[in-house]
């Protein structure tokens, strides 16, 4: 499929050939929200943490003697049923959300969210991007000509460029990502994909090198 280059003054400078295997395949939203789902549980970190009996401070010790007091038994004063005591089947962070999902269906749902905001012109590529200094503004004035000002993004370079990186850091709604590591929800979590053409072919030859094992 054909789609549009623009280089950094906002302005079309050519047209380039998508690979149809990646940019063009048909969405099925059932196998997306599962990979959704499963990639949010894995970054899920468990925050609530409850302590046992064997946790909470003090009371080893009986707090009474076993007969003749005419209250109740106790062994300590950690027990659950006691104010200040451990928590029976509280919460613990040791839990562990995580869920495995193939890795073939995770490079389908990939392709799919690709596909799908390729079909939606939600994708702006260039011709290429580059900066000479750190500077956010320099980087917002690049953004401020495509049409995707104001409005979130997510930037897939085709390498690690520190400039780059730093410059669209303070930039709202802006976040950088390398090609290689693109992902279902971090691509859904954005309205637009800003692809340099050179992050095509790392594309290409990450998911598709493989594609069949």
């Amino acid at each position: 499929m054909k789609y549009p280059v623009y280089n950094q003054q906002g302005k079309k400078a050519k047209d380039v050939v998508l690979p149809k295997e990646i940019f063009g395949i048909p969405v099925n939203t059932d196998l997306i929200h599962q990979v959704v789902v499963s990639q949010m549980a894995n970054r899920r970190i468990p925050i609530a943490h409850t302590k046992t009996r064997a946790e909470v401070r003090g009371g080893g010790k009986k707090p009474w003697r076993q007969k003749g007091t005419g209250r109740a038994r106790a062994g300590s004063i950690r027990s659950p049923i006691w104010r200040g005591g451990g928590v029976t089947f509280g919460p613990r962070k040791t839990r562990a959300y995580k869920k495995k999902i193939p890795k073939k269906m995770r490079k389908k749902a990939l392709f799919m969210a690709i596909s799908a905001k390729a079909k939606e012109n939600l994708i702006i590529i260039l011709d290429s991007l580059k900066i000479d200094k750190p500077k956010t503004k320099l980087m917002t004035g690049i953004l401020n000509k495509l049409p995707i000002k104001n409005i979130s993004c997510l930037i897939a370079l085709p390498k690690k460029e520190e400039s780059i990186i730093r410059a669209a850091k303070n930039i709202p709604k802006v976040e950088i990502i390398q090609a290689r590591d693109l992902n279902t929800l971090d691509l859904l979590s954005f309205k637009y994909l800003l692809l340099p053409k050179e992050s095509i072919k790392v594309i290409k030859e990450t998911f598709l090198k493989n594609a069949n094992s």
